[in-house]
C-alpha cells in the first residue's frame, strides 16, 4: 500500500499488457511460439483483481451500531460469494459474522471492478485484496483510536470491533466520530496465518439466505421506481434478419400505449403494464431482411475441424510424425448449441433526466454497462448510476447488457422511469449461446501400453471473443479465443509428443460466455478419448492416466484428486448388477478436479445414481459454499450432457420455452453427491466452473462399460 510500491497483482496485470504488446509487434517467424507462450500464460496465471485496491475507504463503511457494511464489486448470482468475502473480511478486521453486511456496490461508490464477475474469480480474484484491505482498515482505525485514548497502539487490543487498552474501550464506530481523513499504513500489515483465522474454513451459514427464503425483492426482475412505466421492444425471430422498417399504426392505437419509441436499431413500446407494452409490441409489423435460412446441418457442416483459423495452442515433440504411423486410434465428438435458460430472464429499471441517469439491473458487468449507457445517452459515466441487485442466475448470460441502453433510450424519450424485461422466448432465441463444437482426436500407444503421441484438434465459435469484456483485437494478436480453449490442453504431461489445435469459426448467431466456457465439451471429448484409450492398452482407466501425469506441483495435485475421488468412490472398472462407473478428470484455471459416476440404464434412459466429486480449489473460504458450488456445477453439467440443446430451422433457433428445451429435472438428479475437498495450496483458487469439466466424459464413460459402445456427441442418447 507504500507509495511507490508495486503489488504482485499489479506486475501481473503489466506482465499480461506487455505480453501482448510483444505479440503485436513480433515478427512472422516467431509468432506462433509467442502465441502459444500468451495462452499458457492466461491459462495458468493467478486470478487478477482489476479495480482500485488502494482505498479501503471505497470497500468498507462503518455505521453508528458498529456495523460494517462491505461494498462488493462481484455481484452474487446464487454462487455465495457474499458469504465468503464477509468471512474473509471479518477475520482481518477483528469483528464478528453479525457485524459485517454485504451490499452490491453501486457505480457511486467508484468500488468498481474493471471486467466483470465470473470466470469463477470472485472468491480468487479478492483472496488477497480483500484480507489485505480489511487488514489495512483495521490498523488506520486502530492508530485513530491509539490517539484518541492516549495510549500507543501496541497496548491496544481488537475484538469483535471493540478496542481496549488501559481500561479503557472504544468501538470502531466510535472511533470514526469527527475523522475526516485517514492516513495509510506505509506498508500495508501482515495478514494472518491460516491457522489463526475464526471463520475462513468454517461452514458458516449463508448471510444472504434469510431475504432469498422469505422472498425479499432482492432481484432485477423485482426493481421499481416511483412513477415508472413498461417498456417492450421487437425483436427478430430469425437468424441474421436486419431491421428496415416498421409499421406501428396499429400499436399506436392499443390500449395502454403510452408512446412507440423508433431509434435506428430498433423499436419499442412504452405502456401503462408490461401486458398492454406485450400486445402493442405483437401488432407492430416489422420489415426484416433475411439473406438465408440457416439449417441445423449447416451449421454442424459449419463448425467442422478446417474450417475458420486455426492456432496451435499446444505443442510438445513432433506429434504429427508419430502420427503418420500405423496402429493410429481417431475419433470425432461433438457438442451442440446450449442456451442459458437461467430462471430471471433479462431486464431492467432505467430512469433518465435530463443530466443524470439511473439503472436497477441485473448484470455482471457494472462497469461495462455504465460506460455503454453514458455512450448511448451523450453523457460522463460520472453521470450514470448502475444500481445492481441480486441476480436470478447468470452463467456468462448477463455480461451482456445491450437491454440497458435500449431501456436508457425509451426512458429519455417519454421522461418517466421505464420497466423492460425479456419474455422466455425473448430470452430463448436471443440468447448469448454456448457454442457448439467439433473435435477430432488422435492418438498412438507405444509398447508399454501409454501415449507416444496424440492431438486434440477443436473447432468452435466465439466464446471470450466479441464480448464486451475483451478487447476485439485479442483474437487477432493471440489467434485462439481464450474462451473456447478452456479444458482443451492435454494435462497428461508426460506424453513426450502432443499438439492441440484450436479453430475459431464465426457463426451466423451470438455465442458467448457460458458456464464453464470450453471447458465441458474439450473435457468430453479428451476424458472419453483417454477412456478409449486405456481400453485398447488393457490398463486401468485410472492407473493409465496416473502414468502419464508428472510429479511436478501442478501434477501431484492432478493425482491427489483422482485418487481421492477413486478411494472415496470404491471406483471398480466393471459391470456390477446392472451398474457401471464411469471416471474423468480435467483441470481448469488450475484447479485439478476428478469425478466418478454411478450409472444405470432404465428402460433405455440413462440414470445418473451417483457423483463423487474431488476438488482441489486452495484454501477452502467456506466448505458448505464450496460443496454447494460442486453440486450445482454437477448438476449443470449433467443437464447439459443428457439433455440440452438447441436447433436451427428455416433460419430461427428454437426451442424458445421451458419443456420443449428440455434440462434434467429433480428426478433426474443423482441420489448421491459425495463432495471430497483437497487443499494442494496456499491460496484461494477458482471454484465454480471447475466441477463442470468431467460430468459429460464420466457418464459416458461408464456408458462405454454398460454397452460396449462409445458415445461420441452431446447430449448423450441411447436412440
Amino acid at each position: 500500500m507504500g507509495k511507490g510500491k508495486i503489488s504482485r497483482r499489479t506486475f501481473l496485470i503489466r506482465g499480461g499488457l506487455s505480453t501482448i504488446g510483444v505479440l503485436a509487434v513480433g515478427t512472422y517467424v516467431f509468432r506462433n511460439a509467442l502465441r502459444r507462450k500468451a495462452l499458457k500464460f492466461v491459462d495458468t496465471t493467478d486470478a487478477l483483481y482489476v479495480g482500485n485496491t488502494n482505498d479501503p475507504m471505497l470497500w468498507f463503511e462503518i455505521t453508528k451500531n458498529n456495523t460494517i457494511i462491505l461494498h462488493s464489486p462481484k455481484v452474487e448470482m446464487g454462487q455465495g460469494i457474499f458469504t465468503g468475502l464477509a468471512q474473509m473480511a471479518a477475520d482481518e478486521l477483528e469483528i464478528s459474522m453479525d457485524q459485517i453486511k454485504v451490499v452490491h456496490a453501486s457505480t457511486d461508490s467508484s468500488n468498481i471492478d474493471g471486467l466483470s464477475t465470473g470466470g469463477s474469480l470472485s472468491i480468487a480474484g479478492l483472496w488477497h485484496p480483500l484480507r489485505e484491505l480489511a487488514a489495512v482498515t483495521r490498523e488506520i482505525i486502530k492508530a485513530e483510536a491509539a490517539a484518541k485514548l492516549g495510549v500507543e497502539m501496541r497496548y491496544l487490543t481488537v475484538s469483535n470491533g471493540t478496542l481496549t487498552a488501559n481500561g479503557k474501550t472504544m468501538s470502531y464506530a466510535e472511533v470514526m466520530e469527527g475523522v475526516t481523513e485517514w492516513t495509510l499504513p506505509e506498508v500495508s500489515p501482515a495478514l494472518k496465518q491460516l491457522k489463526d483465522y475464526r471463520f475462513i474454513g468454517k461452514p458458516i451459514p449463508r448471510i444472504d439466505l434469510y431475504d432469498k427464503v422469505f422472498g425479499k425483492p432482492i432481484f432485477g426482475m423485482d426493481a421499481e421506481m416511483p412513477n415508472m412505466l413498461y417498456g417492450a421492444v421487437v425483436r427478430p425471430d430469425r437468424i441474421g434478419a436486419t431491421f428496415i422498417d416498421a409499421d406501428t399504426s396499429d400499436a399506436e392505437q392499443m390500449p395502454g400505449v403510452v408512446q412507440i419509441v423508433k431509434e435506428s436499431d430498433f423499436v419499442g413500446v412504452i405502456a401503462h403494464s408490461y401486458m398492454e407494452a406485450e400486445n402493442a409490441k405483437n401488432a407492430i409489423k416489422v420489415n426484416w431482411k433475411v439473406e438465408r435460412h440457416w439449417q441445423s446441418k449447416d451449421i454442424e457442416d459449419l463448425i467442422k475441424v478446417g474450417n475458420g483459423r486455426s492456432q496451435i495452442i499446444q505443442k510438445e515433440g513432433n506429434s504429427d510424425k508419430v502420427l503418420q504411423e500405423d496402429d493410429v486410434l481417431t475419433m470425432a465428438f461433438t457438442s451442440p448449441i446450449g442456451a442459458h435458460a437461467q430462471l430471471e430472464p433479462n431486464g431492467v429499471v432505467a430512469s433518465v433526466e435530463a443530466d443524470r441517469a439511473t439503472i436497477i439491473i441485473s448484470t455482471q458487468v457494472v462497469g461495462i454497462t455504465r460506460k455503454e449507457v453514458a455512450e448511448c445517452l451523450g453523457f460522463r459515466e460520472e453521470q450514470v448510476t448502475i444500481i445492481p441487485t441480486y441476480l436470478g442466475g447468470g452463467f456468462g448470460r448477463r455480461l451482456h447488457t445491450p437491454h440497458a441502453m435500449q431501456a436508457a433510450l425509451m426512458s429519455k424519450a417519454i421522461g418517466k422511469p421505464i420497466k423492460y424485461f425479456f419474455n422466455r422466448k425473448e430470452e430463448f432465441q436471443n440468447d448469448m449461446f454456448r457454442p457448439p463444437t467439433h473435435h477430432i482426436l488422435k492418438a498412438k500407444l507405444n509398447n508399454d501400453g501409454l501415449i507416444e503421441a496424440i492431438e486434440h484438434q477443436v473447432s468452435s465459435g466465439d466464446v471470450a471473443h466479441n464480448s464486451p469484456i475483451l478487447p476485439h483485437f485479442v483474437l487477432p494478436v493471440i489467434g485462439a479465443d481464450i474462451g473456447a480453449i478452456r479444458g482443451a490442453y492435454i494435462r497428461y504431461s508426460r506424453i513426450p509428443n502432443q499438439k492441440v489445435v484450436s479453430w475459431h469459426v464465426d457463426l451466423p448467431f451470438a455465442t458467448s460466455w457460458w458456464r464453464s466456457l470450453g471447458l465441458l465439451a474439450n473435457t468430453f471429448a479428451i476424458e472419453s478419448f483417454m477412456d478409449e484409450l486405456a481400453i485398447r492398452s488393457g490398463k486401468n482407466p485410472v492407473h493409465f492416466r496416473l502414468e502419464q501425469i508428472y510429479d511436478d506441483e501442478a501434477g501431484q495435485r492432478l493425482k491427489a484428486v483422482i485418487k481421492a475421488a477413486v478411494k472415496t468412490s470404491g471406483y471398480q472398472d466393471e459391470v456390477r448388477n446392472g451398474r457401471a462407473m464411469g471416471f474423468a478428470a480435467s483441470v481448469d484455471s488450475g484447479t485439478p478436479c476428478a469425478q466418478v459416476v454411478e450409472v444405470s440404464i432404465d428402460d433405455n434412459h440413462i440414470k445418473v445414481h451417483k457423483v463423487t466429486c474431488a476438488l482441489d480449489p486452495g484454501v477452502v473460504v467456506n466448505p458448505d459454499q464450496v460443496r454447494a458450488q460442486c453440486e450445482g456445477a454437477i448438476i449443470m453439467g449433467l443437464s447439459a450432457s443428457l439433455y440440452e440443446r438447441m436447433y436451427v430451422k428455416d433460419g430461427a433457433l428454437y426451442p424458445t420455452v421451458y419443456g420443449p428445451y428440455e434440462m434434467a429435472l429433480m428426478r433426474h438428479a443423482p441420489k448421491d453427491i459425495d463432495v471430497v475437498l483437497l487443499q494442494g495450496m496456499d491460496d484461494a483458487g477458482p471454484v465454480g466452473e471447475p466441477p463442470l469439466g468431467p460430468i459429460g466424459a464420466a457418464i459416458g464413460n461408464a456408458l462405454r462399460r454398460l454397452t460396449g459402445r462409445r458415445y461420441r456427441n452431446l447430449p448423450l442418447s441411447l436412440v
